[in-house]
């Protein structure tokens, strides 16, 4: 898969994608990271990229001169352009699991006041939101899209059953409690239903303990 980003602030991705798990996906051959620094493609000797909004109001929005040219030398055919922005759907493990099947992601990473309007009618195929909520910039936000989406190809984790036995999985619950060694610790044991062996009993005991953990705390889930 082939991951791009477009941004001011490269190093928001380059370093959080060339760490851990990220960079092993990397070495492996199963992402490429290209990050694009719009600023080598602003106006003028002072590489201008934003400007004054129209029709009044505080801060600056991002030009469509830099972000156009830069798009027509990136864009392939197979690409699919994302928009990190808080006007878009929320982001959720049913968008990850979609994105994961592309070969080619774009990610367009705003900041500022926003982006012209005339980037986004052209080049975008989706607007992505983290939450309601506003960052500073898209560079954070399309980092821990990339994130969501590298852990679920195949090969990514030390075991693929990873991405499947966990909150949002194919079962719709967060996860159960987890437990390692000691069997106690400072007075508090592992339930002894994980000690017995019996799987059926362990999976049992799981299945419920996720549906009392999404009924305490997200119970939208479960409607």
């Amino acid at each position: 898969m082939l991951l791009e980003a477009i941004t001011l602030f490269p190093e928001l991705i380059t370093v959080p994608m060339s760490t851990s798990i990220m960079g092993r996906a990397q070495d492996k051959g199963l992402i490429e990271v290209r990050v694009h620094q719009l600023r080598d493609h602003g106006l003028g000797r002072h590489r201008q990229v934003d400007d004054t909004p129209y029709g009044g109001g505080p801060g600056m929005v991002l030009r469509p001169e830099p972000l156009f040219e830069l798009f027509e030398k990136i864009d392939q055919p197979a690409a699919r352009v994302i928009y990190l922005s808080p006007a878009g759907p929320p982001f959720n493990q049913a968008t990850a699991q979609r994105l994961a099947q592309e070969s080619h992601l774009i990610f367009l990473c705003g900041h500022y006041e926003g982006i012209d309007q005339r980037v986004i009618d052209t080049w975008v195929d989706e607007e992505i939101s983290l939450g309601d909520y506003v960052l500073t910039n898209g560079a954070l936000a399309a980092c821990v899209v990339m994130d969501a989406v590298v852990r679920l190809l195949p090969g990514a984790l030390g075991d693929d059953m990873s991405s499947v036995e966990e909150s949002f999985g194919p079962s719709g619950l967060l996860e159960a409690p987890q437990y390692t060694k000691p069997a106690e610790y400072r007075g508090q044991p592992v339930p002894e239903t994980l000690l017995s062996g019996n799987h059926a009993k362990i999976a049992t005991w799981r299945h419920e303990q996720a549906l009392a953990k999404t009924r305490a705390v997200r119970p939208d889930l479960l409607s």
